[in-house]
């Protein structure tokens, strides 16, 4: 027999009131609401050179293997994977993700792979199964937006840790320790880096482990720029180093692979001692749930993608931008008022402004907003960041465009560079 339930009272509303939830109120992305409100208007007698975006397919030449594209392919025209996967995606490319993120001293198998839609997705799945409402989340500055996204529209705090800029963007380790409380519930770490193109060592790695060891504080790493590094640098897995602090590890294809469109990101768990058994396991299951897993074609294609790849493609793709990354050190250190950062992988450069020698301009985002109506060279200016003073550069155009980007950069800095200071000191 069905039991009806009566409502407490009746609704007496007679007019449409109809509002937003307060986690869709509380959702944004930090870089749209900045680029939205910039004023981008660029000079009309140059072709616009957006420096802003970090997707590696806009210019058209960067494109992905043909072993990708081909196994995607194959995987539509087999009728295999046109229905619904497992909510946390098909064992046979977890399988493959499993060993493509395996380290000797960090073996995962199938069980501890968890897919997401990109990379943003599986970031998501990792804040949201560790961290509650009120509780604080420690974040690096600068930093990922979407990561404050994610936290605001539950209710998270965020605490940012900084990154020092004269230690090419470590961690400062006393700083982002002295954050901490009972209520901290993750540390998350970017490495290699977005916006700051850094690849931290193990000795900084095991530094970074070592403070969230004592603190007993679990880490979200962010690696999905896994193996982008320029010569001269090693990308090392943050749970490769330790053996007690447990660790949810988001990747994916989007980077490395040059295809951000087709959404395929993961969880891998990393848990030698059971701390996530209890409840984090589970939890990752069900807020997979919500979305019925990604995208599954991509999934089909998955273990001929990480296995086939060739190795030019990758060792083409970092050479074009680490080449890109050279040009425009060497250009922008010998422009006034500029200190251009040299990054060690990812796709970025940070670029710091002296604002006192560029005094017409109140902010990075006014200089930044200039730039483009003079020069026609769209930046994103570190405020995106939570990094005032300072703009970042992607470094997947063509190289033809990069050097061309730099020379405008270079001529708007001379004409607006205050002297005054310097002859007045001298």
């Amino acid at each position: 027999m069905d039991v009806i339930v009566e409502p407490k009272s009746r609704r007496t509303i007679r007019e449409w009131n109809v509002k937003a939830a307060k986690m869709a109120k509380n959702s944004s992305n930090p870089i749209r609401a900045l680029v939205d409100e910039m004023k981008l208007t660029p000079n009309p007698d140059k072709e616009m050179i957006a420096l802003s975006i970090g997707d590696p397919t806009v210019f058209g030449n960067l494109p992905p293997s043909t072993v990708a594209s081909e196994a995607v392919v194959e995987a539509t025209r087999s009728n295999k994977f046109n229905g619904y996967a497992p909510c946390v995606g098909y064992e046979s490319a977890r399988v493959a993700v499993a060993e493509y993120t395996s380290w000797p001293s960090a073996p995962i198998t199938a069980k501890d792979v968890v897919f997401a839609s990109g990379c943003s997705g599986a970031l998501d799945l990792a804040i949201s199964v560790l961290v509650n409402p009120g509780q604080n989340i420690l974040l690096p500055r600068p930093g990922f937006s979407l990561y404050k996204t994610f936290a605001d529209a539950v209710g998270i705090h965020v605490r940012y840790y900084d990154l020092i800029p004269e230690k090419s963007w470590e961690v400062d380790l006393d700083q982002m320790e002295s954050l901490m409380d009972n209520d901290t519930a993750a540390i998350l770490i970017n490495n290699p880096s977005n916006p700051c193109g850094s690849v931290f060592s193990i000795k900084h790695i095991r530094e970074i482990l070592a403070v969230a060891e004592k603190n007993k504080v679990p880490v979200i790493a962010d690696e999905i720029y896994a193996h982008f590094v320029f010569p001269g640098h090693e990308y090392i897995s943050m749970a490769s180093q330790t053996t007690t602090v447990p660790i949810l590890a988001c990747g994916g294809l989007t980077k490395r692979f040059l295809v951000p469109g087709w959404r395929m990101g993961w969880v891998t768990i990393h848990d030698r001692h059971g701390v996530f058994e209890k409840e984090v396991r589970a939890g990752l299951t069900g807020l997979s749930q919500r979305t019925l897993g990604p995208n599954t074609l991509v999934q089909g294609a998955l273990a001929k993608i990480l296995t086939q790849t060739p190795s030019h493609f990758f060792d083409s793709t970092l050479q074009a931008i680490h080449r890109n990354a050279r040009i425009c050190f060497e250009a922008l250190s010998n422009v006034c008022g500029l200190r251009p950062v040299m990054p060690q992988g990812a796709m970025y450069m940070m670029v710091g402004i002296d604002m006192d020698r560029f005094p017409e301009f109140k902010n990075d985002k006014e200089f930044t907003e200039c730039l483009v109506t003079e020069q026609s060279v769209f930046c994103l200016p570190a405020q995106c960041f939570e990094y005032p003073d300072y703009f970042r550069i992607v470094l997947t155009v063509p190289e033809d465009k990069i050097s061309e980007a730099c020379d405008r950069i270079a001529e708007f800095c001379n004409v607006h560079y205050c002297r005054e200071m310097m002859d007045t000191f001298y």
